[in-house]
C-alpha cells in the first residue's frame, strides 16, 4: 500500500472548502467572491537574437499593422516561412519593440518537433498562472480555462506570443479577450484559418544575398568576409539563406580562425552532393551544413549529440549529459554550444532548437543501435528518477514505495536539505518528468514509467496541476498494467480515481476505486484495501452522501485500527469527524477528533501538517459543544504549526476557527480580526472559502 494525505482539501464548518472547490456554499446559496490580488506584471518574452540582422522590409510591415482598438478582439498577426528562416528571431525582434502594460506572455506551441504539438490546455494553464491564478485554481476543463482567461484578460492590453503553432485551432484558443492587446504567431504553416481573425500574415523568405552577408559578418567579422567576398556569397548561397544554416557554418568558421571560408564550401558541396537524394528538395543544404558540423565534433561530443536528441522536448539540466555519457560531460557540452548545436538560455540549462534535434534524432538512429538509444534514454529516466524519489522521500516520507533497480548507478543525482528545496526541483523538472514518464511508456519501459509517475505525487499535493496529474494519472495506470504489476496498479488506480473526482468525473472515480479495491482484495493487502476505502469515502463526502461517507470512514477507522496503522486510523478519524461536524454532530466529532489528535501526535515528526488539521478540526467541534477554553488552545496551536509550516490554507482555516470561538465567548471584537484576517489569507489563495469568511465577518454588523 502507498498512504497518501488529500489534506488540503478539507470541510470544516458544514461548508466545502480548500483549495479544489471553485464556490462555496453558504446557507443553501452559492456565493462568489472576488477581489483583485496584486501579482507581478508576467514578463515572459524571451530576449531578440544578440545578432540579428537584416528583415527591415518585414519589420517595417509589421510596424504598419493598424491596432485594433475599438475592434473586437486583439490585433493578430501570423508570421509563417519554412523551417530556419528565422520566423522566432523576428517574432522577439519585433515584439520586445512593443510596450504593453500589462505584460507580455510566451509559450512554444512545439507544433513542428519530434515531440506532439503542446495541448492547448497546458499552454492556458501556464497562461492562468502568470496572470495570478493560483495553480489549485487553474480549472481541468478546457473550456473552464478558455472562459476564465477570457474574463482575465478582457480589460487587459498584453502581448502574447505563440511560437510555432502547428494549426490555427491550437493558437486561437489562447488569444486574449481585449481588443487591446496583441497576438504575434509564428508558424511553419500558413494557418489561414485565422483570416477569419483579422490576421494580419507576413511571410518571411530566405534572406538577400546582403542580409545573409551582413549575418555572416556580425559573427566572423567584416574583413574575413571582405578577403573572400566571392566565397562569402557561395557560402551563404549553400546555405539557401536560411539563418538558422548560416549560424551553423559560421559558428565553425568563428572558432576555426584560420581556416578560408572556401575551405568550408568546397566540403558544404560535396555533402550537398550526397545527401540530395535522400533529402527534400530545398532542405538538403541545411542537411548538409548539419552533418559538417557533426563530422567536426570529437567521438565523445557526436555521442552526446546525438543522444540528448532522446530527451524529450525542451529545456534540460546538465545531468541529463551525465546519464548518456561517460566522464565529464562540460567540455562536450562547450563544443556543442561553440559549433551552435545547442543553445544554453540559462546558467546550466540546454535545450535544442527543433530542426537540430530532428538531425541529432537522425545522427541517433544512423550511427548507433536501437537497444543503444534505449539504453540511453533509460538511463536519463532513472537520472531523473533517483531525484525525484530523494524529493518525494524529503517531503512525504510516511509513504511506502516500490522498489527499482537501476541499470546502472545514476550520476549527478541531487540532495535536499529541506522541503522547500524538494519542492522546487520538483516543480523545475516537472514538465520533464512528466514527458519522461511518456516517452518510456512508449518505447515498452513500463516499470520506469510507472516510477516517474509515482514520483511525481508531491507536486501534485501541494501545487495541484490539475490537468498534468490526471494524464500522469492516466499514464500511470496504463504502465502498471503494460508492467504487470497488480500493486502498482491498484495504487495509481486508487490515485486516478481521486484524480477524477476532483474533475468531478463520478461515475468514472467509482468505476476506478471499485477496480482498486478488488485488485487489493486479490492481492489480500488488507491495509491498502483499507486506504482506498478511505479515499472512496471522499467520493461519497463530495458528491453530499454524508451518510454513506460516514458509515464508510466508520467501517475504515475501525479496520484500521485492528490492523495497527495508527496514521491511517488518524487521518480517517479527522474526515470523520469533519463529516459528523456537516451532519450536525459536534459531540461525535469531538470523541472522533481526540482520537484522531492521540493518534497522529506519533507521527508529528514526519506528518505536522495533519497534526494541525486535526487539532484546527477539533478545536471547532469543541466549540459547537461549548468547550470554548480548549477550543482556543487547540485552534491556537494549530494556527502556530500551520504558520511554522508556511500554509497559508491551514492558517486561514485555523483563523476562521478562532473567529467562530471568539463569537461564541462574545468577544466580538477579536473575532472580527480573526475573520478579516481569514478573509485576507483565502483571498490571497483565490479560494471560494473567502466567502464563508466574509459571511461571518457581515454577521457581525
Amino acid at each position: 500500500m502507498i498512504e497518501r494525505t488529500e489534506f488540503v482539501e478539507n470541510h470544516v464548518g458544514g461548508a466545502v472548502h480548500g483549495t479544489v472547490v471553485q464556490a462555496a456554499t453558504i446557507n443553501g446559496g452559492v456565493h462568489v467572491h472576488e477581489r483583485t490580488v496584486d501579482v507581478p506584471v508576467p514578463r515572459q518574452l524571451p530576449a531578440p537574437p544578440a545578432r540579428f540582422t537584416g528583415r527591415n522590409t518585414e519589420l517595417a510591415s509589421l510596424d504598419a499593422v493598424p491596432r485594433s482598438a475599438g475592434a473586437a478582439q486583439s490585433t493578430i498577426v501570423v508570421l509563417t516561412g519554412p523551417a530556419g528562416v528565422g520566423k522566432t528571431a523576428l517574432s522577439l525582434r519585433w515584439a520586445s519593440s512593443l510596450c504593453l502594460p500589462d505584460g507580455e506572455l510566451f509559450y512554444d506551441l512545439n507544433g513542428f518537433s519530434l515531440d506532439e504539438a503542446a495541448e492547448p490546455g497546458e499552454a492556458l494553464s501556464a497562461f492562468l498562472r502568470a496572470l495570478g491564478t493560483p495553480p489549485e485554481r487553474v480549472p481541468v476543463n478546457l473550456a473552464e480555462q478558455a472562459a476564465l482567461y477570457r474574463s482575465l484578460t478582457a480589460d487587459k492590453a498584453l502581448l502574447v506570443v505563440l511560437d510555432n503553432a502547428v494549426s490555427a485551432a491550437q493558437a486561437r484558443v489562447l488569444f486574449p479577450a481585449s481588443p487591446a492587446s496583441v497576438v504575434v504567431v509564428s508558424s511553419r504553416s500558413r494557418l489561414t484559418g485565422l483570416v477569419g481573425e483579422g490576421a494580419h500574415h507576413v511571410e518571411l523568405g530566405p534572406l538577400p544575398q546582403s542580409a545573409a552577408l551582413s549575418m555572416l559578418m556580425a559573427v566572423i567579422g567584416e574583413p574575413r568576409v571582405l578577403a573572400e567576398r566571392k566565397w562569402s556569397e557561395d557560402l551563404v548561397a549553400l546555405c539557401g539563406g536560411l539563418p538558422l544554416a548560416i549560424r551553423v557554418v559560421a559558428a565553425r568558421l568563428l572558432v576555426r580562425s584560420r581556416w578560408s571560408v572556401r575551405r568550408i564550401c568546397d566540403e558544404l558541396r560535396t555533402e550537398q552532393s550526397r545527401l540530395a537524394r535522400l533529402s527534400p528538395a530545398g532542405e538538403f543544404s541545411v542537411q548538409a551544413c548539419f552533418d559538417l558540423s557533426y563530422q567536426m565534433l570529437g567521438p565523445d561530443a557526436a555521442r552526446l549529440y546525438r543522444r540528448l536528441s532522446l530527451h524529450p522536448e525542451g529545456e534540460f539540466g546538465g545531468e541529463v549529459a551525465l546519464a548518456v555519457v561517460s566522464g565529464d560531460p562540460d567540455p562536450l557540452l562547450e563544443s556543442l554550444l561553440e559549433a551552435n548545436l545547442i543553445e544554453e538560455p540559462a546558467e546550466q540549462r540546454y535545450r535544442f532548437h527543433n530542426l537540430v534535434r530532428l538531425h541529432a534524432a537522425h545522427r541517433l538512429e544512423v550511427d548507433e543501435s536501437p537497444e543503444e538509444a534505449l539504453a540511453a534514454l533509460r538511463r536519463i529516466g532513472e537520472g531523473y528518477l533517483a531525484t525525484a524519489r530523494n524529493a518525494d522521500e524529503v517531503l512525504t516520507p510516511y509513504r511506502r514505495r516500490l522498489s527499482y533497480l537501476s541499470s546502472e548507478p545514476p550520476r549527478g543525482v541531487h540532495a535536499f536539505g529541506d522541503r522547500d528545496e524538494a519542492l522546487a526541483w520538483l516543480e523545475k523538472e516537472r514538465s520533464n518528468l512528466i514527458a519522461m514518464s511518456k516517452v518510456l511508456w512508449q518505447k515498452g519501459c513500463a516499470e520506469l514509467s510507472w516510477h516517474i509517475a509515482d514520483a511525481l505525487w508531491p507536486v501534485f499535493l501541494y501545487h495541484k496541476h490539475y490537468r498534468d496529474r490526471l494524464a500522469t494519472d492516466e499514464r500511470g495506470v496504463d504502465a502498471a498494467v503494460m508492467w504487470g504489476n497488480r500493486f502498482a496498479e491498484a495504487d495509481m488506480r486508487k490515485r486516478l480515481a481521486r484524480a477524477y473526482t476532483i474533475a468531478k468525473r463520478y461515475e468514472e472515480a467509482e468505476r476506478q476505486y471499485a477496480a482498486s479495491m478488488e485488485l487489493w482484495a486479490e492481492l489480500g493487502d488488507r491495509r491498502a484495501l483499507c486506504d482506498t476505502g478511505r479515499s472512496f469515502a471522499r467520493l461519497y463526502w463530495d458528491t453530499g452522501r454524508l451518510e454513506e461517507a460516514r458509515e464508510q470512514y466508520e467501517r475504515t477507522a475501525a479496520a484500521a485500527e485492528e490492523l495497527g496503522a495508527p496514521r491511517l486510523v488518524g487521518l480517517t478519524l479527522v474526515n470523520l469527524g469533519l463529516v459528523l461536524l456537516d451532519l450536525n454532530r459536534p459531540a461525535d466529532a469531538v470523541s472522533r477528533l481526540t482520537r484522531a489528535r492521540e493518534v497522529l501526535d506519533e507521527t508529528a515528526e514526519s506528518d505536522p501538517y495533519n497534526v494541525a488539521r486535526a487539532l484546527v478540526a477539533s478545536a471547532v467541534a469543541l466549540c459547537r459543544t461549548g468547550v470554548l477554553a480548549a477550543a482556543e488552545d487547540a485552534a491556537a496551536e494549530g494556527l502556530r504549526t500551520m504558520t511554522a509550516l508556511g500554509s497559508s490554507n491551514g492558517q486561514a482555516e485555523a483563523r476562521l476557527a478562532l473567529g467562530e470561538i471568539a463569537c461564541a465567548a462574545g468577544d466580538l471584537t477579536q473575532a472580527r480580526a480573526q475573520f478579516e484576517a481569514a478573509v485576507e489569507l483565502f483571498l490571497s489563495l483565490g479560494s471560494a472559502m473567502a466567502g464563508l469568511a466574509q459571511e461571518r465577518l457581515s454577521a457581525l454588523g
